[in-house]
């Protein structure tokens, strides 16, 4: 398969970005706990250079808890203040108004010299679609003030959101960029729901989960679905169908429905803590 998706919309929302990121003094970036690298936009680290910069590593109930540790390490030894959060409880919420402020001290610090006081931190929320910002900012925020969605491209425009006396979040549309220059990437985005599953050939992208399980989390498929690992991928995707009955009309195993729900219980996390890229 080959992974392209670029709406046009995404190229407008980069040019907002480019005017915004002036109004800015901190850039909070979320990505997916599962593939951090493969999930952070590239042109995020230009559009916000001298900026404060917070990665929240959402997702991370669904993620390897040891990968999630070595992607902490990797980013903060970069610089970057890290969170690992699910976005969806409000419990883990709690310390992350106190990182934008330990991460901003020194322009708060720079505006209590000029005799500014209480001024908000001024945050932009952004992140590749389907990622959670939404989510997180609902949360973050206690109430319903961002669209949510599971799947991609619900944020279509910029709103301004107060969400206390301390800082002020700019949510903006997730962004994808133009080119996957590796594939790889691609695939795992389009594996966690990244890339619209209207424009994948789901059947391959199961087989491509298999093979990947198989080689870094060797004896979940044959815990969750009864399937002999040793087979060939094609195979013991037909043996989930069989096992789950995923039948056609005619009673006729169908490949299809078995492959849409080995991805849904990936991404759900009914197959365990699974990440998809190593730090």
């Amino acid at each position: 398969m080959n992974f392209q998706w670029y709406p046009g919309h995404m190229t407008k929302a980069k040019r907002q970005m480019q005017e915004d990121i002036k109004l800015i003094d901190l850039v909070i970036e979320l990505v997916d706990a599962r593939l951090p690298q493969s999930s952070r936009n590239p042109d995020i680290d230009e559009l916000g250079k001298n900026k404060f910069r917070l990665i929240l590593m959402n997702k991370s109930d669904l993620a390897d808890p040891k990968m999630t540790e070595a992607w902490t390490k990797f980013f903060e030894n970069k610089g970057y203040a890290v969170v690992c959060l699910d976005a969806r409880n409000k419990s883990s919420m709690s310390n992350i108004n106190r990182v934008i402020m330990e991460a901003c001290k020194e322009k708060i610090e720079r505006d209590r010299k000029r005799g500014i006081k209480n001024r908000p931190i001024r945050a932009m929320v952004v992140g590749i679609p389907n990622v959670g910002k939404s989510t997180f900012i609902n949360s973050f925020a206690g109430k319903a003030v961002a669209k949510t969605g599971n799947k991609p491209g619900v944020t279509k425009g910029k709103q301004w959101i107060r969400l206390n006396k301390n800082v002020e979040l700019l949510d903006t549309p997730g962004i994808l960029w133009p080119k996957f220059e590796d594939q790889t990437v691609g695939l795992r985005l389009a594996l966690v729901g990244s890339i619209n599953d209207q424009i994948l050939n789901i059947d391959e992208l199961s087989i491509e989960l298999i093979q990947y399980l198989k080689t870094a989390y060797p004896g979940v498929l044959k815990e969750r679905y009864e399937v002999d690992e040793a087979e060939s991928n094609s195979d013991i995707l037909l043996k989930i169908a069989e096992n789950r009955k995923c039948l056609k009309n005619g009673g006729e195993l169908d490949y299809a429905k078995a492959a849409a729900l080995l991805l849904d219980e990936f991404r759900a996390g009914t197959l365990g803590k699974i990440s998809l890229e190593q730090a």
